[in-house]
């Protein structure tokens, strides 16, 4: 009788060490880059999808684009509410894999409404003014430069305002393109991108 509690609790024993040893080395692996992102589900949706007005989406857009975001969200070179906040509890390889997540995503394309109006005299601004670096009608982005093709015009006016008012530095390349634009110009720029499908 003594023998057989004694091999009972050497069973359990055993059982406990070696669930300790699987939790252990599952709290030792790195985060996958899908874990990393779902925080940022609340407010950017589901894969990146956003469904809010002044949230952009990130799926689809570059890796590049989403590290550089991230790093400038960190450093605090670009403004932000939230994002600088959270931005501070990442690594650059945490950012690396996020990019890399979101660059592998589907661009997600809004449904809203817009003005045909604008959005065809965007159509002939996109290409003599932005078609270097917003390419393929802004569904892609050359390097850094993020993919504005269906992303909420709300947002595109809000972020747009922050760099005409210097709240965001505005890069030199897109300086050089957007001065010689009315107001009306710009505004029509972003019913073009938002309309994109």
């Amino acid at each position: 009788m003594e023998k057989k509690r004694w091999i009972e609790r050497s069973a359990r024993l055993a059982l406990a060490t070696s669930a300790l040893a699987v939790c252990a080395t599952a709290a030792a692996l790195p985060p996958s880059a899908a874990m990393l992102t779902n925080a940022c589900a609340g407010c950017h949706g589901t894969l990146g999808a956003s469904a809010g007005l002044t949230m952009p989406s990130l799926a689809g857009q570059s890796k590049e684009a989403i590290v550089d975001a991230m790093k400038k969200f960190k450093s605090g070179e670009r403004p932000s509410t939230v994002m600088g906040r959270l931005a501070k509890g990442y690594t650059d390889a945490d950012f690396a894999a996020m990019g890399g997540f979101y660059a592998g995503q589907k661009l997600h394309m809004t449904q809203q409404t817009v003005d045909p109006k604008r959005v065809a005299k965007g159509a002939s601004l996109q290409e003599s003014s932005c078609a270097r670096c917003h390419i393929e009608d802004g569904k892609e982005g050359k390097a850094d430069t993020p993919a504005m093709a269906g992303q909420w015009l709300p947002y595109l006016q809000m972020q747009m305002a922050m760099y005409m008012q210097g709240t965001r530095k505005m890069p030199d390349e897109m300086a050089e393109k957007v001065k010689p634009l009315s107001a009306d110009d710009i505004e029509s720029l972003l019913h073009f991108y938002a309309n994109v499908k």
